[in-house]
């Protein structure tokens, strides 16, 4: 019998989708944990590990939670309980997943119907995702809501952009792009935001806020797509030794000693897309120790302690080992979502990266509105 790339069995696997949809709400919403809150991008992945495994009922009651709750200017609240919400504000990278969640739904079932009747919440959140871009490229992170009498209304906008958050926000534009063309409806106003946002993740990291203790902030410039080739074994050289652990995985903050399944499935998602597939299965194979008997994952574990922390198994650790081992293994057409070779080709601005326009007179003259003052 030949062993999956992976290291994982379909029966594996199906436990381990299983274990998400256990936690899975009456409403169709899948929170970190049972019990816990939920939010919209960890939610969508969650979503995509069912559609993965076979589980189509539920993935669809999930995507149908998230076009619930969308707001009128495009947005999601950032957090939920039990279907309430918690904390009203709006994070772009939340807001732009459905996108990618849908083009992955796209690869595994071919469903034009189901593209169409979701397309309507895709273009409205990347719409505003796209309103959020900030003169250097990268696009704002979050927006305040304030709440009143009747509800909550926008607030401020955070005038700083996240480099994971960003990089999250650059897969997506290509796959609303892509989900465009496949619906005869262009959207040249994303393309021109994703290629200037490409540009500043490539050139102008250093103009995001410093996040540079957390591993997403290493590994997620590449994982989004925006970094391929020699640079991005470049970028995951750089810093392979300060967050991976040999034998345990990777630490989610570079100062503590903390491995988690999340964070160490989604560099092996970052090291198939690059075409390191045997690098990417060793490293997954080191998180295995997180594995229960149900299929479920502990979120880490802190090595000196010997201690797994925090004391869950969620989800969104779940779906990210659903999605590697879909990766490895090409359990499903949607296995190349994090590759992106069946997206469109790269966004990229031609006339900024020649320099011959500067990005704010680039931002005026093809997408038609002035970028936004810091």
């Amino acid at each position: 019998m030949t062993r999956s790339a992976s290291g994982l069995s379909s029966v594996d696997v199906a436990l381990t989708a299983a274990s998400i949809l256990a936690v899975q709400e009456p409403d169709g919403g899948i929170p970190w944990s049972r019990g816990s809150h939920a939010d919209v991008w960890n939610h969508l992945e969650a979503a995509m590990a069912l559609t993965v495994a076979g589980h189509e009922r539920a993935a669809r009651r999930a995507f149908d939670w998230v076009l619930d709750r969308q707001r009128p200017d495009g947005s999601w609240p950032m957090k939920l309980v039990a279907g309430e919400v918690e904390d009203a504000s709006g994070e772009t990278n939340m807001s732009a997943y459905l996108a990618v969640a849908l083009w992955h739904h796209w690869l595994v079932h071919r469903d034009p119907a189901f593209v169409a009747r979701c397309w309507p919440a895709v273009r409205r959140g990347l719409d505003w995702v796209a309103s959020m871009q900030l003169p250097f490229g990268g696009i704002a992170w979050a927006q305040e809501w304030l709440q009143e009498r009747d509800g909550h209304r926008p607030g401020r906008i955070h005038q700083d952009a996240l480099l994971a958050a960003s990089s999250s926000v650059y897969q997506a534009l290509r796959a609303g792009v892509s989900l465009a063309d496949l619906l005869d409806e262009p959207q040249p106003e994303w393309e021109v935001t994703g290629g200037r946002l490409r540009h500043a993740l490539r050139e102008h990291r250093d103009l995001f806020l410093d996040k540079s203790t957390f591993s997403m902030d290493w590994y997620y410039p590449v994982l989004g797509g925006a970094v391929r080739g020699d640079e991005a074994s470049a970028v995951i050289a750089a810093r392979w030794e300060e967050f991976v652990v040999p034998g345990l995985g990777v630490r989610c903050v570079s100062t503590n000693p903390w491995v988690t399944g999340a964070e160490t499935s989604e560099l092996v998602l970052a090291l198939e897309a690059m075409g390191e597939r045997g690098r990417a299965a060793r490293l997954f194979a080191e998180i295995q120790h997180l594995r229960l008997a149900d299929g479920s994952y502990w979120t880490g574990y802190v090595y000196p302690d010997e201690a797994h922390w925090p004391v869950e198994q969620s989800t969104f650790t779940a779906a990210a080992v659903v999605l590697a081992a879909d990766a490895l293994d090409d359990l499903t057409p949607g296995a190349d979502i994090m590759r992106g070779h069946t997206m469109v080709p790269q966004l990229v601005p031609v006339a900024l990266e020649c320099g011959c326009v500067s990005p704010e007179r680039f931002s005026d003259h093809l997408s038609g509105r002035p970028a936004r003052s810091a």
